[in-house]
């Protein structure tokens, strides 16, 4: 069992799609977790990735609310039903999950910390998607160290294909531009913190030109398995990305996920 058991459920099926140009598209599968240890480990991470349990009285301490609960669903996690809130909980799933997944699964240092920030619960944040490094040697510059980007779009809903991967593919393009301004805020927010260690690890790579490294851009689309059409998958084309040779796409998909997402917020708050 891994460090995060959720995570034993995301299967590599094997199977590889091909986009109009030629570029494989691996295929992943989040399996249904019923086991209800692993969704209450799961709903306390996910509810961590917004607010520490330890913050959370003082958080509530002079608020109107009275339990974890309504503090959680009223300030904190994206509205359920409200426009735009069941988008951002969409993304935010998404992207939380993919996180868990290149740390744990791809073995990347992901920083973490973005969603504690927000400001507005019901607002996507800007910037990369998720990024992550790998360092060949902490102590030392290496040029094989790799710096990747995850340019994430989510189809959770039980609807028709919608063109994700392409927009997930467009959008991974835009990456390499959005790379300073990422790093830059996973740098203030280790600075706030005094974690001046780990403030070098990110300036190694904040000048490609001075300090050699891999980029490696990924885009991902999540897909509810209705969602999961391969003709119309397969009208996906990379062939204007402006990092091609590196680029990977994946998709993940699973059954019912949008209504898995809202189950999930609500055991995060209830068991809060």
């Amino acid at each position: 069992m891994s460090e995060l058991p959720h995570l034993d459920f995301i299967i590599n099926t094997g199977a590889i799609l091909k986009t109009a140009n030629g570029h494989d598209i691996e295929i992943w599968e989040l399996k249904e977790v019923t086991d209800e240890a692993i969704l209450s480990s799961w709903a306390k991470h996910f509810r961590q990735q917004y607010c520490s349990d330890s913050d959370i009285d003082l958080l509530i301490s002079g608020t109107p609310y009275k339990t974890k609960k309504d503090y959680l669903n009223e300030v904190i996690f994206p509205d359920k039903s409200r426009a735009p809130g069941p988008s951002i909980r969409s993304g935010d799933f998404t992207e939380i999950l993919l996180t868990d997944f290149l740390e744990f699964i791809w073995e990347f240092w992901v920083p973490r910390g973005k969603y504690e920030e927000k400001w507005n619960r019901n607002e996507s944040i800007k910037g990369v998607d998720i990024l992550g490094l790998q360092m060949k040697d902490v102590n030392q510059h290496n040029p094989e160290d790799v710096l990747i980007t995850i340019e994430a779009k989510a189809q959770l809903s039980s609807t028709r294909y919608n063109n994700t991967l392409q927009n997930a593919i467009n959008d991974s393009s835009k990456d390499i531009l959005r790379q300073a301004q990422t790093l830059n805020a996973i740098k203030r927010r280790l600075l706030s913190s005094n974690d001046i260690q780990k403030v070098m690890l990110v300036e190694r790579f904040q000048d490609k030109a001075d300090r050699p490294f891999t980029y490696k851009p990924c885009a991902i689309a999540v897909l509810n398995d209705i969602a999961f059409d391969e003709s119309l998958i397969r009208l996906s084309d990379s062939s204007n990305h402006s990092n091609l040779s590196a680029l990977k796409i994946i998709i993940f998909k699973g059954n019912d996920l949008m209504n898995f997402t809202h189950q999930l917020y609500e055991r995060a708050a209830n068991e809060a």
